[in-house]
Order: C-alpha cells, then structure tokens, then sequence
C-alpha cells in the first residue's frame, strides 16, 4: 500500500488525529504538509521528524482555518496536492440558547467550511495530476448528536454532506471523497480531561473513562490516532478506488446503537 510519490496536507496536525494521520502516510510512503494556526519551532520540528523517520519530504505551513483566505492559500503554497486530509477542528459545549455566537462562527468556520475551502482549491491540483482523494475527518457526531454541542454536530453533519457532494461531482474521474467517523479517540486533549472528569464526578480515572467519557463507546475502548491514520491509508489505496461518497465510523460501535 504505498504512497510514495504523492503528496499529502494535513489541516490541524501539529498534534492529535491530525499527527496521527501524518504519521501513518508518511509511513506509507507519502510526502506530508502539516498545518496549523500558530508557526512555532516546535511545529516545524515535527515536519523534520516525520521527515527522518519515514524518509519522506515533509513541510509544516501555518495557516488559520477560520479564514477562507489562508484555507486557499495553504494548498496554494504547498504547490501539489494529492492527498487532502480535512482535519482541523476545535469544540465548544453549551445549550443553544447560550451558545457564545463567536465560538459558534469559529466552529463553523474551522470544522466545515475550512474543509469547502481547501477542498475547492485542491481539486484543480488533483485533476492536473490524473488522481486525488480528499478524506475529510468528521466524527461520529456527523451522523448522530449529542446535547449542548450544536454547533460541533452541526458542523460535521455538514462535512458528511460536503464529502457526498464532492464525491459525486468528481464520480467519473480517479478522484475520490469519503469521510471518517471517530468516536472518542485517545488524544492528549483527551487524556488531560480525565484527571478532572474522575474529580468532577468523585470517581477512579478508570471509572471516568468507562462510565463518563466512553459511556456511548460500546467497546469501552478508545480509537487511536493510529487507527484513524490507517484507515485513511486504506482509502488512499487501490482497495479504495471504488469506494467515495460514504462514511466510515471507526467509533467502538458508537453509531449502531
């Protein structure tokens, strides 16, 4: 399952599913772009590790997903793009008749439209080069919902809408759209919420993972970064060629309930 020769952005990978993601193409063989907002040397070093360790080209180009622009110009700059991952994204939890409307425009604009963006302006790119595939990374809230993370679901639902359209657009030619579904997946920013979990809820960590955060995970289990990456290498592949315009949860059974 090789990737050697094409090249992969990654939105929001400087830590995460996004990393994770590069990670796992990298290993495959592609050369990656990692991205975020902020332009750290830490986040370059990430690029030059990634480089080392898989033997790839690998580039780290900041630019913020929550304004059109920058989406356009960060495929622009990375020159070629084979591989899209939409990944970026952040959270905000509240009821909708309180929901802050800057943290609601800022989630819109990170989590759905910065995919629409990017996407519009890697497609030319694929169609010169004769093959592309966008795999956008949505959640299992793309497809169900969950109280007070209105505009979270609400962004998701979209991108799953999005990956269908581009799917269908791009049909008849070697290009390719599908979405990933993760339930909770073991992050840092995952982790770092459990210590306050057990607290808030006077449990055993333990007992704040299984009971509280993975309570709709049937498996108890959280994916990992790794899981994730490897299911966009699979789609990214041969085997996926005729495989667009669909979903694929990678959530412990979340969504079959």
């Amino acid at each position: 399952m090789s990737l050697k020769g094409k090249t992969a952005i990654i939105t929001g990978s400087n830590s995460g599913i996004g990393l994770g993601v590069a990670h796992e193409l990298a290993r495959a063989g592609a050369d990656v772009v990692l991205n975020s907002f902020t332009d750290n040397d830490e986040d370059h070093a990430l690029a030059q590790e990634i480089a080392k360790e898989y033997g790839v080209t690998a580039r780290y180009i900041q630019a913020d997903m929550s304004k059109a622009d920058q989406c356009r110009a960060l495929i622009e700059q990375a020159g070629t793009c084979d591989i899209l991952v939409n990944n970026a994204g952040i959270q905000h939890v509240s009821p909708i008749d309180e929901f802050p409307v800057e943290k609601w425009d800022a989630i819109i604009a990170i989590n759905m439209s910065s995919a629409f963006h990017c996407t519009a302006a890697a497609l030319p790119m694929m169609r010169k080069a004769g093959w592309g595939r966008v795999v956008n990374i949505a959640s299992a809230h793309g497809l169900t919902a969950s109280p007070y993370k209105s505009a979270y679901v609400a962004a998701k639902h979209g991108v799953v809408g999005l990956t269908k359209v581009t799917a269908l657009e791009t049909a008849q030619e070697p290009i390719t759209a599908n979405a990933i579904c993760p339930g909770y997946v073991k992050t840092p920013l995952v982790e770092a919420q459990i210590p306050d979990t057990a607290k808030k809820y006077d449990m055993t960590e333990e007992e704040a993972v299984q009971k509280v955060i993975l309570e709709r995970q049937p498996s108890k289990e959280f994916a990992t970064v790794e899981q994730i990456g490897g299911t966009a290498v699979f789609l990214c592949s041969a085997a996926a060629d005729q495989i667009t315009g669909t979903t694929i949860s990678v959530d412990g059974g979340w969504t079959a309930l």
